[in-house]
């Protein structure tokens, strides 16, 4: 595994290959992101793990301030899995050397879920991929499925200017069923556990759906169901159809997603 800090180092050490699985990440390293390494040894020839927290898709500087980061953890887990070719390791100025590209700007059709209550998040998060993408060239990029939205905004944006194949892995959980986040080691035990019946009511909610003929009125009583009886609060709970992510009263094409804080940490799941 060799680690590159800047991208003139990075491009000497890719100019040979062709075949080049990504995997983006913030850091905070876990069972979801070794899935996504798995994957790209799979189907790509050299695997690049990049590990890069991006300020410009954090609308909270409290949330920045706190994003966890363990960067000497995080090299160990990924040495020991020897499946990672590349780790690059970039400061801000070695992807953001170039700030004169045009400003990234969502649809109002694309304003929805995170991106209603996240100001400028998926513009900074489209901004970094393309700009990833640019350097690392990658023929694939593997991202989970638990940042649908995410997942579904940066492949609509990096297919129109790239010859890269964006591929959707499918979300890791914990035996609680708790979806895998860096997030989640915010959390303390209580709040886990809190967590966990979260995500079981919410399955119980997706099989008791299919026999109510408005879905989404029924879920907004869900919701508010969910803030009393949890004690949480829960920014949206919506049926979306996984192709285009308008909402949706057709379980076969759709996932519920969900985002809520839990103790000030939000989380977001789809289901």
């Amino acid at each position: 595994m060799k680690i590159l800090l800047n991208k003139t180092s990075l491009t000497k050490s890719l100019g040979h290959f062709s075949d080049i699985g990504f995997v983006p990440t913030m850091g905070s390293i876990h069972k979801g992101h070794l899935s996504l390494i798995g994957k790209s040894n799979q189907i790509c020839h050299k695997t690049v793990v990049s590990i890069f927290v991006n300020p410009k898709q954090f609308n909270n500087k409290k949330d920045l301030k706190t994003y966890p980061k363990n960067i000497k953890k995080d090299l160990k887990l990924l040495n020991q899995t020897r499946k990672v070719d590349f780790v690059y390791i970039p400061k801000f100025n070695d992807i953001f050397e170039n700030n004169k590209k045009p400003k990234i700007k969502l649809n109002k059709k694309d304003k929805i879920l995170c991106a209603k209550f996240r100001d400028n998040h998926f513009e900074g998060v489209i901004d970094v991929m393309d700009r990833l993408t640019n350097i690392v060239k990658p023929t694939k990029i593997f991202m989970g499925n638990k940042d649908f939205q995410q997942l579904f905004l940066v492949k609509k944006f990096l297919k129109k200017k790239y010859n890269t194949d964006v591929v959707g892995c499918k979300t890791i959980r914990d035996k609680n069923k708790i979806a895998l986040s860096s997030r989640n080691y915010l959390l303390s035990k209580t709040n886990l556990d809190l967590a966990s019946n979260i995500v079981r009511k919410l399955n119980n909610v997706k099989k008791n759906i299919k026999n109510k003929k408005n879905k989404n009125k029924y879920l907004l009583t869900v919701k508010d169901n969910f803030q009393k009886q949890f004690k949480i609060k829960i920014e949206y709970l919506e049926l979306r159809d996984i192709n285009n992510l308008k909402l949706s009263n057709v379980i076969k094409t759709s996932r519920l997603f969900v985002a809520y804080y839990l103790n000030g940490i939000r989380l977001i799941d789809n289901l």
